[in-house]
């Protein structure tokens, strides 16, 4: 009677694998923007991003329905999407906005060039604190959005 092994039934809450389709930018973007609307306040949205900055597709899984057979980033720092040919920004974006951040706690003051209109981040300023291990080949700008960076330069 103990021994009797019980069939297995197929569970409608049983997950079917994520098929890979062609998803734009654009539809990750939403999906991720969607997933932030839903998630509980207490969870933080860097939780769909893995190690290497790609995404986790399983949380994002409601939203999107699938996985992308392109491969996108997202920055930890300032949770920006990029695709595959930017994974090098995403991850100067990355070292850059955390060298910034450090720099602000440290010093109380804003590690841009004192001089520029565009607030370009000084990496002489990043680099004699030691925040900065190898500086990037691109400029990157102070936002008006809470110290954060971008590599777009304003207008």
């Amino acid at each position: 009677m103990w021994n009797r092994k019980k069939k297995k039934k197929p569970h409608s809450s049983e997950k079917e694998p994520l098929k890979r389709q062609d998803l734009s930018i654009h539809d990750v973007r939403k999906a991720v923007h969607a997933y932030a609307d839903k998630k509980p306040s207490e969870v933080p949205l860097s939780v769909i991003i893995k190690e290497d900055l790609t995404l986790d597709y399983e949380l994002l899984a409601p939203y999107l329905q699938g996985i992308p057979n392109k491969k996108y980033y997202m920055s930890r720092e300032t949770y920006e999407l990029f695709e595959e040919k930017d994974y090098e920004l995403a991850l100067e974006i990355d070292h850059v906005q955390h060298a910034v951040d450090e720099y602000i706690k440290q010093m109380q003051e804003l590690p841009i060039i004192d001089t520029d209109p565009y607030k370009r981040i000084s990496y002489y300023k990043l680099e004699r604190l030691y925040l900065l291990q190898k500086r990037p080949n691109r400029d990157f700008y102070l936002t008006n959005e809470e110290h954060m960076i971008t590599y777009k330069k304003p207008e």
